[in-house]
């Protein structure tokens, strides 16, 4: 049951003094007469503008408003006087010091009086955000065709030579050899050679599809993916003499997409092996585990590790290296970061200066 209004506490319309709201208000409240001149402003207009009440009475107001903008402003207002009201207009005032103010008008007519109601918000600080975004999607465009281009050129400059192998291996009589060490090196050289043509088409394709912002996924076997990867680096593992150890009993499977799996493993595996203590084997573990019912990746070595205070936020980078070594790009970590968060997942790391470091991968359900 909804109480009968005390009579006692109204306030008519009629007896409520408007002229403090009119005076502190932040938002540019006028009212201006239909021959284009301001009748009254309040005090946020001339802070803004910078102009005093007299300059600002003593113009058209369109003299205010930036060249380019002018014609429009008077059209507009010229909709005004046939009573069409303006609703959310945005145009571009330039103060006294030569600043450009963008502003968002909402005015209404009164034909009887000749007179414009408006109120104004001062939009600027969006429209410079607007910009900024712009000026970025512009940029990014540009790289985006940047990459492109790179692609269509590694395609043909990179598969090039790696045919010329191929077909030079297939000239090779191996019957003529009579040590067998020598055969078995360039038998060895020959699967490495169409190895790395399987992989270079399957990422160049791959990064030739990528202006779809659909990215495929499949029920990946991590078994099959992690040793694809050690395949392709086997003789790196060997050299390194890294001590591997392998835990999936938690999950072995997992719908993700099959070329960022086997960058995610490529990448963080060779950072461990490159950024190993000195004079001590790479130690890595990698794991499954399913905790509060998402899946997650566990990869840990016991390497270098980072400084987390210095690089906590720059770790995923792109070019951000954090040790003096001849091959570190910036690129790996980078590459990781966005192959996991691209698909709805995200990766925690946890790091100790020579203690190692632990990355959580945690897959989208």
């Amino acid at each position: 049951m909804i109480p009968k209004a005390n009579n006692q506490h109204r306030v008519s319309v009629e007896s409520f003094d408007s002229e403090p709201f009119f005076e502190v208000s932040q938002d540019l409240m006028c009212i201006a007469g239909f021959d284009g001149y301001f009748k009254r402003i309040n005090p946020a207009v001339s802070k803004l503008l910078g102009y005093s009440d007299e300059e600002l009475f003593s113009r058209p107001i369109n003299d205010f408003v930036c060249e380019e903008d002018q014609n429009i402003t008077e059209e507009l207002r010229n909709n005004l006087r046939k009573n069409i009201p303006l609703l959310n207009f945005e145009n571009r005032y330039l103060t006294k010091k030569g600043e450009i103010v963008w502003l968002s008008w909402t005015s209404i007519p009164v034909p009887e009086s000749k007179l414009v109601y408006a109120v104004a918000k001062n939009v600027t600080h969006k429209k410079k955000l607007e910009e900024e975004r712009n000026k970025l999607l512009i940029s990014l465009s540009k790289i985006n065709e940047e990459l492109q281009h790179l692609t269509h050129m590694a395609s043909h400059d990179l598969r090039a030579p790696v045919n010329n192998l191929l077909a030079i291996f297939s000239l090779l009589d191996t019957s003529t050899i009579q040590d067998k060490e020598t055969e078995n090196l360039i038998n060895i050289l020959q699967s490495t050679t169409e190895e790395l043509k399987v992989t270079l088409n399957y990422y160049l394709d791959a990064a030739s599809q990528k202006k779809s912002v659909h990215v495929p996924t499949e029920n990946l076997n991590l078994h099959h993916s992690l040793n694809g990867v050690f395949h392709s680096i086997n003789s790196l593992i060997l050299g390194s003499r890294a001590i591997i150890r392998i835990d999936f009993s938690e999950f072995d499977t997992i719908n993700f997409n099959k070329v960022y799996m086997d960058s995610i493993f490529l990448n963080l595996i060779t950072n461990s092996i490159k950024y190993a203590k000195p004079d001590s084997h790479p130690d890595i573990y990698i794991a499954t585990r399913k905790t509060n019912g998402a899946r997650q990746l566990i990869f840990s070595d016991k390497g270098l590790g980072f400084d987390m205070e210095k690089c906590k936020n720059k770790i995923f980078g792109l070019h951000q290296t954090f040790h003096n070594h001849t091959d570190s790009k910036g690129i790996g970590l980078y590459l990781v970061y966005n192959h996991i968060n691209s698909l709805g997942g995200h990766i925690d790391v946890e790091s100790k200066v020579n203690e190692g470091v632990r990355f959580v991968l945690t897959f989208k359900d």
